[in-house]
């Protein structure tokens, strides 16, 4: 099993930063991918980037290319996501996922934290 703990949330304006970190515990040798998903209410949940564990190959959907950077500390188990020129559509409960495989679907990944709550306010 591997436990995943998402930090870093919170409630800032459009235009400004905020950095997501997800440490994960337990079995982490297993562990091929990571990436953060994102959950706006009334809506499902949406793959936002992904990184290999080992190489770190990158991935993002296109409406946050130029302003998220996912990255990660192999010696911390921590992937982050560097959250840059925020909109207020970018408000949602923000998931860290991690896999054997990698991804962009939900069936993807095996393990899932509890979210942190993302606002931005206009």
């Amino acid at each position: 099993q591997v436990q995943l703990v998402e930090s870093g949330g919170g409630l800032v304006q459009a235009g400004g930063s905020l950095r997501l970190s997800c440490v994960a515990s337990g079995r982490t040798f297993s562990i091929y991918a990571m990436s953060w998903f994102r959950q706006a209410p009334g809506k499902e949940r949406e793959f936002v980037a992904s990184i290999t564990w080992s190489a770190g190959g990158t991935y993002y959907t296109n409406s946050v290319k130029g302003r998220f950077t996912i990255s990660r500390d192999n010696a911390k188990n921590t992937v982050y996501l560097q959250m840059n020129s925020l909109k207020p559509e970018d408000t949602a409960v923000y998931y860290c996922a991690a896999g054997r495989r990698t991804g962009v679907r939900i069936t993807d990944y095996d393990y899932w934290g509890q979210g942190t709550q993302v606002t931005v306010s206009s």
